[in-house]
């Protein structure tokens, strides 16, 4: 009998085990998705780097309360305070501040959510150059996911004209994708530290780049209409301290090519949450678009299709 029961317990936390390997990367990508759609609810009623600066400011309080309330003492210090600050730099500061920086220039959503997609394939770009050998599987995988979102995003690409696509914006969402990947891959290699404590630190980093940036390109209008405060709460408790921590544990615990081909969905679920919200159109290319961008994710991330070996010199 007590056999049977150790071994339906064992059984129990593998099932346990495999339904949390599936349900929070579906869970961070959802969240994760919901950034633009917060930030256009803000658009009317407040400057934008102003709003990532209110908004990583108090996530980084909040997640500190967090550490300090349940007792945590491992805070990074010295040198690894300096790497924590320069991952939320990247990640936080220069991604978010630089790629609504681009949109306030006059780049489509749809664009940036294109552009902002690159991020699997310079993950992996550097993995390569870096030694590591990744399978053919991965690589389809990346291509077929991103070949999904120009399905999902043509449409709003057509619609927005050449207009959209000026030096300055494309070079400000260039730079924010290159943040943003250089900033999970740094997470990656970062000393285990408390989530809770190393997010305080790394919010704090990104709002020192809000910070600048509202100082020099801001304009500081900040109306205070209930939207604008409902699209704040919804970005520091759902998308920053909930959304962050899960990508900060997905970072820790997985695989930098695969977490970072989740991104891929990141816009064909925008693009949905467009058409709920705003009654943007969804045609059927679109939801072909979905369909491959899905297919596209769960081959980048099936098992064993990582080549670990570092190549042969």
């Amino acid at each position: 009998f007590v056999r049977r029961s150790r071994w339906s317990i064992s059984r129990i936390t593998a099932c346990c085990a495999r339904m949390l390997h599936f349900a929070i990367p579906a869970l961070f990508v959802l969240i994760w998705s919901t950034g633009f759609i917060a930030a256009k609810f803000a658009v009317p009623h407040g400057d934008l780097q102003l709003f990532l600066l209110v908004r990583l400011s108090i996530t980084a309080v909040v997640m500190a309360l967090l550490a300090l309330t349940a007792g945590v003492r491992t805070w990074p210090v010295g040198q690894q305070l300096s790497y924590q600050l320069l991952a939320g730099v990247l990640l936080q500061g220069v991604y978010l501040c630089f790629s609504y920086f681009a949109i306030t220039q006059g780049m489509a959503a749809g664009v940036m959510a294109l552009l902002g997609s690159l991020q699997p394939l310079f993950t992996a770009l550097f993995v390569v150059f870096t030694g590591t050998r990744l399978s053919a599987r991965i690589w389809m995988g990346l291509f077929i996911g991103f070949a999904g979102v120009a399905c999902v995003l043509a449409p709003k690409i057509a619609s927005s004209g050449a207009d959209s696509l000026s030096l300055l914006a494309v070079a400000a969402a260039l730079f924010s994708v290159l943040g943003v990947t250089a900033g999970a891959l740094l997470q990656k290699w970062l000393a285990p530290v408390d989530l809770r404590a190393a997010a305080s630190v790394q919010n704090l980093g990104g709002a020192g780049v809000a910070l600048a940036m509202t100082l020099i390109v801001g304009t500081g209008e900040w109306d205070g209409a209930p939207a604008l405060w409902a699209a704040l709460s919804w970005s520091v408790i759902v998308a920053s301290v909930i959304g962050t921590t899960l990508l900060m544990w997905m970072l820790r615990h997985g695989d930098a090519t695969k977490v970072t081909a989740l991104i891929l969905l990141v816009p064909p679920l925008a693009a949905v949450q467009a058409f709920l919200f705003f009654g943007e159109t969804l045609s059927f290319v679109q939801l072909v678009g979905l369909a491959f961008a899905l297919a596209g994710v769960l081959l980048a991330r099936s098992t064993g299709t990582a080549v670990k070996e570092r190549a042969s010199n």
